[in-house]
Formats: C-alpha cells, structure tokens, sequence
C-alpha cells in the first residue's frame, strides 16, 4: 500500500509527503535524522490526513496535486476526511 499524508508543523505551516509506512515517516519526521529537512526545523508534527493508493505512481500523482494546492484548499481537503 502506498500513502499520501499532510502534517501540520509546530509553527502551523502543512508538509506532504509519500510512504509506504505513515507510522514510521511520522516517528522520522519527528524523532530521526531521516525526516525532512523542512520538518526537523519545525518539530513536533501532527498527522492530519492520509490516504491510501494501489500504487506508488498514484500515490506520487496525488502528492504533487496536493502540494500544489493553496493552504486554504489543504485545510478543506483535510476538514473534509475528518467528517
């Protein structure tokens, strides 16, 4: 299974990313070296939205919509899955 997630960042900014394991990423993002650059800065993270794809070139499509969206779109994508 392949993942597309958004955390919101301690200072309110929103990072997405892929994985293949949204557990480990968000123990990385938050704990490890292995975490982006962008969220090592900007420690704890929060997840607050994930979905599921088949395969990881669906999942990296879905990532790139995502990352082009304006933060007021990803909080509606996010508000939207918490309904």
């Amino acid at each position: 299974m392949h993942w597309v997630y958004i955390v919101e960042c301690s200072d309110g900014t929103y990072y997405t990313g892929y994985t293949t394991d949204v557990k480990r990423r968000l123990k990385e993002h938050n704990e490890s070296p292995k975490g982006a650059k962008y969220t090592r800065a900007r420690r704890p993270v929060t997840l607050c939205y994930q979905a599921s794809y088949e395969t990881r070139k669906e999942a990296c499509q879905r990532e790139y919509q995502i990352k082009k969206m304006t933060r007021q779109q990803k909080i509606e994508l996010i508000m939207s899955q918490s309904k």
